[in-house]
């Protein structure tokens, strides 16, 4: 047993778990951590995409009564029928642009330099769209339209480019899209299912030929670490939006992101730039 292989996907699973559902971008952290941990080879990206089947089971918990209600009432109950269309039209637009371009910006965006830079400008559009009026006509996620769930998987769809942060662009598309910071929020959690149940399942099929019998331990350590972060972090911010924004996370993605280029241009991390 690689004891330093298990801490690693430890490490790799609480970062995970802690950054999937807040604004500061699950997939830039884990592209900054991998680095420094030395773990971004493709048998390390293919770990950090599994790992967020631990984050989606977080949600499925902590939400187990509402799903159990939707699933019980898709044959008979008009609401359920209209929850899950509507996360299907919000999964839509992430899963046809993932296809069309996610080889190209993974080849391209995918470095430590690019995300710091995503961390900053997406940093300076959450502080812009909490400075604006907010005129809230969607309290509940029960109440949104087939057309506030296609804007929203648009707004969704930002989180193609690394750094910028899934649930962070769905919930602020849904702040200036007129949606309450619950609403927004949770319709973030759920939508968060199908697409990372996806996104999961189709890179394990690319490269079903680089698994192997003994990755089962460190898979299992990460998922387990992801579930666990996950469920603190989604405890956590709903607590924390009932009285506040999400300002702060604004702070943190700029002084996360300039903390990178600082280490970058000072040569105190060799991040791969190439």
């Amino acid at each position: 047993m690689d004891i330093i292989l298990i801490a690693k996907a430890l490490i790799l699973g609480i970062v995970e778990g802690l950054t999937e559902f807040l604004p500061i971008s699950s997939t830039g952290h884990l592209i900054l951590v991998s680095d420094l941990l030395n773990v971004n080879d493709e048998k390390g990206k293919l770990f950090t995409i599994v790992i967020q089947v631990g984050a989606i089971l977080a949600i499925c918990w902590e939400y187990r009564a509402k799903i159990a209600s939707v699933i019980g009432g898709l044959t008979r109950e008009r609401q359920a029928q209209k929850f899950v269309l509507n996360l299907a039209i919000a999964f839509m637009p992430l899963a046809v642009l993932g296809l069309l371009f996610g080889k190209v910006l993974k080849a391209t965006l995918f470095k430590p330099i690019p995300v710091a830079l995503a961390f900053i400008v997406g940093a300076f559009i959450i502080i812009w769209a909490e400075k604006r009026e907010h005129k809230i006509r969607v309290h509940d996620i029960d109440d949104l339209s087939a057309m506030d769930a296609l804007k929203l998987g648009f707004a969704q769809a930002f989180a193609l480019i690394p750094g910028t942060s899934r649930s962070g662009s769905t919930i602020i598309g849904g702040l200036l899209f007129g949606l309450s910071r619950k609403a927004a929020t949770e319709f973030s959690f759920f939508l968060a299912i199908p697409t990372l149940i996806a996104a999961s399942l189709y890179d394990l099929y690319k490269h079903r030929d680089l698994l192997q019998f003994d990755d089962a331990l460190p898979f299992a350590a990460g998922l387990i670490a992801a579930f666990l972060s996950a469920l603190l972090a989604v405890k956590s911010l709903l607590r924390y939006i009932s009285h506040h924004d999400f300002i702060i996370f604004a702070w943190y993605r700029i002084a996360f992101g300039l903390i990178v280029l600082a280490t970058s241009y000072f040569g105190w991390v060799q991040w791969t730039v190439d």
